[in-house]
């Protein structure tokens, strides 16, 4: 397993944590960092996406609620709104990291981590914000 993979992995637990903790984000992370030491490598790209996602939680939650169709937002299981909002995050922040990318791990993680229908329903929501954060670049006009 890769290191961004291992990230995104801590990022999805240290977020499900928060859910339940009235704690700081800072006292999670680093309870979450001494029970499971990770590479600084590792540490720190969680770190990016653990700050990033809960400073633009509002605007992520917006556009996933958004291409919910016929599901509440409330609705959405635990783990995969927080495998949505990381993707989402990475889709809006994260220019650099192909969008294939960002969507095979979140659904690779939702398989290993969600319910048994939560890669399908990963992947259909992050598919269509995907074609509003990342739209696909038009091709020059024939001459």
């Amino acid at each position: 397993m890769g290191n961004r993979r291992r990230a995104r992995e801590a990022a999805l637990s240290i977020l499900y944590q928060l859910e339940f903790h009235s704690r700081n984000l800072e006292e999670v992370f680093r309870g979450f960092c001494a029970d499971h030491p990770l590479p600084l490598e590792v540490q720190t790209f969680a770190e990016e996406l653990v700050t990033g996602t809960v400073a633009h939680r509002e605007e992520i939650d917006t556009l996933i609620a958004h291409h919910t169709e016929h599901w509440h937002f409330s609705r959405i299981a635990l783990v995969d709104r927080n495998i949505l909002r990381v993707a989402t995050y990475e889709f809006l922040y994260h220019k650099e990291t192909p969008e294939k990318v960002i969507l095979n791990e979140a659904i690779e993680i939702a398989k290993q981590y969600g319910s048994e229908d939560s890669g399908r329903f990963v992947n259909g929501i992050l598919d269509k914000i995907r074609t509003i954060t990342r739209p696909p670049l038009l091709e020059p006009a024939e001459r």
